[in-house]
């Protein structure tokens, strides 16, 4: 089929895209930001003295939480929660695999108008320790890594991870071991069934919507230039072999979806296995910004404004054909090769999303899904191949459709750069622009041509739309209330208001402080405290990302969470007794800070 109304493109190369966006993600990676004090303590609990090579045993992990401290649910990151994560690092022949949580408690904080799942005190981590049957005898050192943060009812720590190694005695096959922990392993074995499921991966209705929208998502992505003229080749494929293939179509059309969704089901494990870092890595603004920017280059591709374009030999390999059921299973598996100059830009995006959440089982899930909505309507089209007439040709209503995708783009983009953003009106201010453009671009600017009368209506149309929305966006964006006007600690600010006879206050806070926002929003911008604190010399010390000038500070006023408010007198001394250490009300601070000023 002749693809036609497409301008002319500059062409980069698969492997050049590959290459840059490997690198990108290693600058990720070295973006981490390092540990605080542990909360948290891990150890490993055996099920025998020794593991005879080739086998699986089960293994224990025993968590102890400090007292008063709640950890979050493991792989359930996003928005403001970081997730727990427990990975550990296989060597030769000996690994951890399906690691499981126990179900969390659901509890809701005083800063919080939800309920959230936490961990608390002291409970068990399920495991399967597995020992290959070449390895040889001796200790193996098996080293990883736990990663979570903790917060109380009033407070929350920096995140934190504890390192974890411990020895695993290897055996020759069939070697007699002796049992250990029996009582542990018993009483967990006995709970397994309606309790413990892999990393809080717990279906209910969220999670089906979430399905729902990405299989109609994959099911958008064959109105693209890429898939789009791939469905003729299917159908011919179908049509013209079906005395070759044997078999029924309904099964043909089956193992074509599934031969997509192989391939890329297995970039949602490895993205998820990876998960932990990635999404401590998505903490930091600069790796943020970096996602975003690749994001936007790859929607200027949608624009027009350059072409990614698949190597000829990757291109040889997925057009060669091969007979019966085979045969159509690796029609699909290539197809995600094929059509990669389009679906590049929503895998990346994706990966992105399942790293976050640290999920292997919802990392295969979502790209498995993903993949069958993406072979759906071929598969169909392979079993019914005279539906192909039907079809409208390629022309100026696909480039619209492209940059309709390229818009989704700069969406994503935003949406990565929003955590950046102080208040809610700029976040909103974001959003806005970002549906202005795609407004203006998509109803009017943007000139492709259709010979269906109504494509110029739908163009008008979702124009309005996304204006309208626009709009809406801005008028329903919160006005940020007054608040205190905080500066950047800084020492001569400080020995300046000692100097002058000024009282200070001092404030420790981080935006992933949850309690820290509740009393932005409560306490700070509260009329009468805004007014004490024009007495005030107000600094702030921004905990978010650690610098190592910080450390020092930290000690020397003895700080280990936030909030953390510190009291100064015009005398340059600080009133313990005043210090604030926790989520409290605008009366409680009030009353402090008229203690301070008498």
């Amino acid at each position: 089929m002749k693809k036609e109304g497409f301008p002319k493109q500059k062409k980069i190369s698969a492997g050049a895209l590959i290459t840059l966006l490997f690198c990108c993600f290693e600058i990720m990676m070295l973006c981490v930001p390092a540990a605080w004090a542990a909360t948290a303590s891990v150890t490993v609990l055996h099920s025998r003295d020794k593991y005879p090579a080739g086998g699986t045993y089960p293994l224990l992990f025993r968590v102890n939480i400090s007292d008063h401290w709640y950890i979050h649910e493991a792989g359930k990151g996003g928005g403001d929660l970081i997730p727990t994560v427990l990975r550990v690092t296989p060597v030769r022949g000996v690994k951890i695999t399906d690691i499981r949580f126990p179900v969390p408690q659901k509890k809701r904080f005083s800063f919080s108008t939800e309920t959230i799942s936490v961990y608390a005190g002291t409970f068990l981590v399920r495991a399967t320790l597995r020992v290959d049957r070449k390895v040889p005898r001796g200790e193996k050192i098996l080293e990883g890594r736990f990663s979570y943060q903790a917060c109380s009812d009033t407070s929350c720590l920096p995140p934190e991870t504890v390192p974890l190694s411990f020895h695993v005695a290897v055996a020759a096959q069939g070697t007699p071991t002796t049992p250990r922990n029996q009582v542990l392993f018993a009483r967990v074995e006995s709970q397994k069934k309606g309790q413990a499921v892999p990393h809080g991966f717990i279906p209910g209705a969220g999670l089906l919507l979430t399905l729902l929208g990405i299989f109609f998502g994959g099911m958008a992505l064959n109105l693209t230039p890429c898939v789009y003229p791939l469905i003729p080749i299917t159908v011919s494929y179908f049509g013209g072999r079906s005395g070759q293939k044997g078999g029924r179509p309904v099964f043909h059309g089956f193992l074509y979806m599934l031969g997509l969704a192989f391939t890329n089901a297995t970039l949602g494990a490895v993205a998820a296995l990876s998960g932990g870092l990635l999404g401590s890595a998505l903490q930091s603004p600069i790796v943020l910004v970096l996602v975003a920017a690749i994001l936007v280059g790859l929607a200027t591709s949608f624009f027009g404004l350059w072409e990614i374009r698949v190597p000829s030999g990757l291109m040889q390999i997925s057009a060669r054909s091969f007979g019966g059921y085979f045969g159509t299973f690796f029609m699909g598996l290539t197809l995600g090769v094929v059509a990669a100059p389009c679906l590049g830009p929503f895998i990346l995006g994706l990966l992105t999303f399942v790293g976050q959440k640290g999920d292997p089982a919802l990392g295969v899930l979502y790209f498995f899904v993903l993949s069958m909505g993406l072979g759906f309507p071929l598969a169909v089209l392979a079993v019914f191949s005279s539906t192909l007439e039907r079809l409208p040709l390629s022309g100026g209503w696909m480039v619209w459709i492209r940059t309709c995708f390229g818009w989704i783009l700069m969406g994503m983009a935003a949406y990565m750069v929003l955590p950046l953003f102080p208040s809610s009106v700029l976040k909103s201010s974001v959003v806005g622009v970002v549906l202005v453009g795609a407004g203006l671009h998509l109803g009017w600017l943007e000139k492709s041509r259709s010979a269906w009368r109504g494509f110029v209506f739908v163009k008008r149309g979702v124009g309005v739309v996304l204006l309208t929305a626009a709009v809406i966006f801005f008028l329903a964006a919160p006005g940020k209330k007054p608040g205190i006007q905080w500066v950047a600690f800084d020492r001569t600010r400080l020995a300046a208001a000692v100097e002058q006879g000024k009282p200070i206050l001092l404030d420790f806070s981080a935006d992933w402080c949850s309690p820290c926002r509740a009393m932005e929003r409560s306490v700070f911008s509260d009329p009468e405290v805004l007014a004490l604190s024009k007495q005030f010399v107000t600094l702030r010390v921004d905990l978010t990302r650690r610098r190592p000038a910080q450390d020092k500070l930290l000690v020397r006023y003895g700080v280990r969470g936030v909030p953390t408010i510190i009291f100064i007198d015009r005398k340059g001394s600080e009133r313990k007794i005043l210090r604030v250490e926790d989520l409290i009300g605008k009366k409680e601070m009030i009353a402090r800070m008229k203690e301070v000023l008498r």
